[in-house]
């Protein structure tokens, strides 16, 4: 594992796009706001500018946050600096977070082709690859992220989730070491389209290999007790207050 992105201890609380109750999701507000709270680890998205910059965003396009429907490829990063949303606040690039949060650990999802060079730039130029975990869902450009970052930690694509739990229910122990070689975490919902993914072999033989598993998104502080008590090491949620508030509850009993 590395070093810098697994520290403190878990159970670690990632703030998924940061605390977007009081201003935007994957804004330096949305994100400034978690880490007063004390939380250490931040979830967020990239997207890529015409010009080749990595730009915060969960969706191509900003329409959704109150921004342009033009979509963030088609745009150029002098034009999404020069952006608003509709509180005021700008649109960050991923250098804009790794300069303003230079402690923060970093969860980085790259959304498209595009943004894989511009986010592997980003993070060099900040010598930033200790604290960060990158992930996408697509695998080819989650690998070549790795590939090119030394010392990165990583949470595997779909296609490797899905391996993962297949080979935690197989009794072949080459088969389960081989799916969770070259990961650090597995970063998974408790179940897709009703499916669970989440189960008590998958955690066994994660564990087992010495990689973590986090849950997303968990709003709701009875799952996420829920969560802890099954032995995840991670929750990623839109309420990293309501969770660190549980933590502290827990922790005092």
């Amino acid at each position: 594992m590395t070093a810098s992105w697994f520290t403190p201890a878990p159970p670690r609380v990632i703030a998924h796009r940061g605390l977007a109750t009081e201003a935007p999701e994957n804004t330096l507000p949305a994100f400034l706001a978690a880490l007063a709270l004390g939380v250490t680890h931040l979830e967020t998205d990239v997207h890529a500018t015409s010009d080749g910059v990595a730009v915060l965003s969960h969706d191509a396009d900003l329409g959704r946050v109150g921004g342009p429907a033009t979509g963030i490829l088609g745009l150029t990063s002098r034009e999404v600096a020069r952006l608003r949303l509709p509180d005021g606040t700008e649109v960050p690039s991923l250098d804009d977070a790794l300069s303003a949060f230079p402690d923060a650990r970093f969860n980085i999802d790259i959304k498209v082709d595009e943004a894989l060079e511009p986010t592997v730039a980003a993070i060099k130029r900040h010598r930033a690859a200790p604290r960060v975990l990158v992930t996408s869902f697509d695998d080819a450009r989650r690998k070549a992220a790795v590939a090119a970052l030394p010392g990165v930690a990583t949470s595997p694509s779909t296609r490797g989730v899905v391996r993962a739990a297949l080979a935690a229910r197989t009794p072949l122990p080459w088969f389960r070491r081989s799916a969770l070689r070259g990961i650090d975490a597995l970063q998974i919902p408790e179940k897709h389209r009703g499916v669970p993914v989440l189960s008590a072999a998958l955690l066994e033989a994660a564990h087992s290999a010495g990689v973590e598993v986090h849950v997303w998104t968990v709003n709701d502080p009875v799952d996420m007790a829920r969560l802890l008590d099954r032995g995840v090491d991670g929750l990623i949620t839109d309420r990293s207050d309501l969770t660190l508030a549980l933590l502290r509850t827990r922790s005092s009993k």
